[in-house]
């Protein structure tokens, strides 16, 4: 990788640490749709993901996961469940809030290189827009089960329904209206970029 390839990463990936310090810190990064509210925090991930793989999806997951710990925590925009969580066990609530984000930034640019070639670069964007959202929510409900499952807390959420049964019922409407967000956000921006020959990070 040469110096001038280098500086376009570092560029791309200051862009999306400071969207995603945007998104998480101030209402921006939240769509209010009718009851819902629809985050944007994905989208950033699936773009370094698009633009550097696994290792610039998994930098930007390790930068959101951060973030969304700092929210535990009363550091920008407060999270509920994530300041519950924190009182119960912090070191837990830092891996069920860490460990997701990472591992879904990375597994969406390992996607999106293995579909760059077949069926094409513009089609993975859209395909890895959408993957970002539905690994995030779905890695995000597991680790809160596995590390929470038995806790009061979580068990009052659950009510006794089955795991499938409780993230579909706790995410419900607002994660398929994320996923569809993601998928057109990141697909369009992703292919005008390839258009811009901005995309791909090569000479």
């Amino acid at each position: 990788m040469n110096k001038k390839l280098d500086v376009r990463a570092l560029a791309i990936l200051g862009l999306m640490t400071a969207l995603l310090i945007l998104f998480s810190f101030t209402p921006i990064g939240t769509i209010p749709i009718g009851p819902l509210s629809i985050t944007l925090n994905v989208i950033p991930i699936a773009m370094a993901a698009i633009a550097l793989g696994p290792v610039g999806g998994l930098a930007m997951g390790c930068v959101f996961g951060l973030l969304s710990f700092l929210q535990c925590i009363g550091v920008g925009i407060p999270s509920g469940m994530g300041a519950v969580l924190f009182s119960i066990d912090p070191f837990l609530a830092f891996i069920q809030r860490f460990i997701p984000r990472a591992l879904d930034g990375f597994l969406v640019g390992l996607i999106f290189r293995a579909l760059a070639k077949k069926p094409g670069p513009r089609p993975a964007c859209f395909i890895a827009g959408f993957c970002s959202a539905f690994l995030n929510t779905a890695f995000f409900m597991s680790a809160l089960v596995l590390l929470f499952g038995q806790t009061e807390y979580v068990q009052g959420l659950m009510k006794g329904r089955s795991f499938l049964v409780f993230v579909c019922a706790f995410v419900g409407v607002n994660a398929v209206v994320e996923m569809v967000v993601c998928t057109i956000i990141s697909g369009f921006v992703g292919v005008a970029l390839y258009h811009a020959k901005i995309l791909p990070l090569k000479n």
